[in-house]
């Protein structure tokens, strides 16, 4: 009887935890005619229907795209402000939420939108300036000036968006043996051989594929094992599969996140499940929604599902370390909405929980 109790208490406290569960968020916002003060650090409770923001960093300009140090004890920022752009580090208490400026440097060219981190450095993209940018980290966090830039040059055939390379992202590989960019509008994914210990040419041309003219690749993830890359195309929706084996591109698969040619389209992200089983990715334009892929056990994808994400321009999202929810930043509406994920088949379901916060457009769990 006594151990019919005991079993039944420790069940009852799993439960009371599950329930109790907390999540943490910082979230990058767009400030400028916006009704964001800055960088917003938010915890979320999805069984009690409740969420609060613990901090706000305030006076920065635009700290659209954010990324968090490896040990967790810094946060770098890019500040989207044209010519005047910078990169922004800042001190950051996990318990608190509490961001504290250190430094601040010249983003190295117009329209940073993407910055990724690792213990030595922090890589950036530029997207008006067409380039990608490295900065070194020092022991206090700080960042140095740049200490390479390399500019794209070229365009493709959209007579709009492409006119001019378009670097939308840089991200280092798992093994931390390269860097990857996304060029939207060159229509390139490059590879760059990434030297740690160099001071000045950090990043030297490896690779490089081009993948569908006019598609416009924007976002990419990798799989764990690092041999299988997913990249999503702005421009029409495409989402490309791409065996990544010693530095060398080579597609697999091509399919879309389109079910409507009729209606306006802007693809945003791209995240796996933490299980791989599947891959979701937003879609702006008229259509505001996030399509659900299967990943099968070649790599390769299988439409599941779509879902609209209840707000207008989906932009960054993100799906918590356990797979069960799953967190959209709408911009134009500005908010998060926060889904329910089965994790069997990888559907969604809204979970009624709006988080308000202007032009939420980078979530990062802590």
């Amino acid at each position: 009887m006594k151990k019919a109790a005991v079993f039944f208490l420790i069940i009852s406290c799993l439960f009371a935890n599950a329930q109790n569960k907390t999540y943490r968020f910082l979230v990058g916002t767009f400030t400028v005619n916006t009704p964001s003060e800055g960088i917003y650090a938010v915890e979320l409770n999805p069984a009690k229907n409740i969420y609060a923001v613990k901090c706000i960093a305030k006076g920065v300009k635009n700290p659209s795209f954010l990324t968090i140090s490896p040990d967790s004890n810094f946060v770098y920022a890019v500040n989207e402000s044209g010519e005047l752009s910078t990169i922004s580090a800042w001190k950051f208490n996990k318990l608190s939420g509490e961001l504290t400026l250190i430094n601040k440097v010249s983003a190295g060219g117009p329209g940073p939108c993407y910055i990724a981190a690792n213990d030595k450095h922090v890589v950036t993209a530029n997207y008006s300036g067409g380039s990608l940018v490295v900065f070194g980290r020092n022991n206090d966090g700080t960042l140095t000036e740049a200490k390479q830039i390399i500019r794209h040059y070229g365009g493709s055939i959209n007579p709009k968006r492409q006119t001019s390379a378009h670097v939308h992202q840089t991200v280092f590989s798992p093994d931390n043996e390269f860097v990857l960019t996304n060029d939207l509008g060159t229509d390139y994914v490059n590879v760059y051989k990434y030297n740690q210990h160099a001071t000045d040419e950090i990043l030297i041309s490896f690779d490089s594929l081009l993948v569908k003219p006019g598609s416009g690749p924007r976002h990419l993830t990798f799989n764990n094992t690092g041999k299988i890359i997913y990249v999503l195309q702005e421009l029409d929706g495409t989402v490309s599969v791409i065996n990544f084996e010693n530095g060398k591109l080579n597609l697999m698969q091509e399919t879309t996140v389109i079910r409507n040619n009729d209606l306006e389209n802007g693809a945003a992200d791209i995240h796996l499940s933490p299980d791989e089983k599947f891959i979701y990715a937003t879609n702006r334009g008229s259509v505001n929604n996030i399509t659900c892929f299967k990943v099968l056990k070649n790599g390769k994808l299988k439409f599941a599902h779509q879902v609209s994400t209840m707000g207008v321009g989906p932009r960054n999202f993100t799906i918590t370390k356990d797979g069960k929810f799953l967190l959209v930043g709408n911009q134009r509406s500005n908010e998060i909405v926060v889904f329910k994920r089965n994790i069997a088949t990888g559907k969604l379901k809204d979970a009624n929980i709006r988080i308000n916060i202007g032009a939420p457009v980078c979530l990062v769990e802590y």
